[in-house]
């Protein structure tokens, strides 16, 4: 590894330890010429299925837009970003855990909306209604009446 401030060839690991719930490895490294410090981290790197979406294109996961749809749904919503951030990090582990090269929008907004579920009740009819194209109002009576049946989570 060089060092980002002398450019120098000659660096050596001080310390390594595990980070993002293992997912990678966070190492401090100390420069041989110049002696500064400074930290690295490693990550397996796995290829992500493409998307295949409902008009049969495919499109590489993008996990920026999978940010992006949940954030937007959780809008003004008092969720908290460590909780986002796990609840992505969940759905890009079930999708890796599929083992496909392609996984269908159906499936993954399947995933988005069981953590939204668990996240926050209003995030997730604001997703369900985009997801699923509510054309009328007994669509999204249902969606609420399935949130009513079901058992309250933990964090309600």
């Amino acid at each position: 590894m060089r060092c980002p401030y002398c450019h120098a060839q000659d660096t050596r690991v001080v310390d390594s330890r595990l980070a993002r719930e293992g997912d990678q490895v966070r190492r401090r490294r100390e420069c041989g010429q110049c002696g500064e410090r400074f930290t690295t981290f490693e990550s397996a790197e796995l290829l992500m299925p493409r998307i295949v979406k409902r008009d049969g294109t495919r499109e590489p996961f993008a996990e920026d837009k999978l940010r992006t749809g949940m954030l937007r749904a959780l809008e003004k919503r008092p969720v908290d970003t460590e909780r986002v951030e796990a609840a992505i990090h969940r759905i890009i582990r079930t999708i890796r855990a599929q083992g496909e090269r392609e996984i269908p929008t159906r499936d993954l907004g399947h995933w988005v909306m069981e953590e939204l579920r668990e996240l926050d009740k209003v995030a997730f009819v604001r997703f369900a209604s985009v997801y699923r194209s509510f054309e009328d109002v007994s669509a999204f009576r249902e969606v609420i009446e399935g949130l009513e049946d079901s058992p309250p989570s933990s964090t309600d």
